[in-house]
């Protein structure tokens, strides 16, 4: 992931508002709403991140089979 502060909203993402955006940090990496940008923000260590996009790549591999 980029560490550079910037929002990004998922290239696969629907287009119709229902989104998740996510951004790299120096010491986090940030999750937010699209529809609420002023809103919340969760913040994750880059480990526990990481962690957590291999786990969901790991059950969508096996969602496929």
């Amino acid at each position: 992931m980029v560490r550079d502060g910037v929002w990004r909203t998922s290239s696969r993402s629907g287009g119709d508002g229902n989104c998740v955006e996510v951004a790299g940090f120096a010491e986090s990496v940030g999750v937010r709403d699209s529809k609420d940008r002023q809103g919340p923000t969760l913040t994750f260590t880059p480990s526990v991140w990481t962690a957590f996009i291999a786990s969901t790549r790991a059950r969508q591999s096996n969602n496929r089979r």
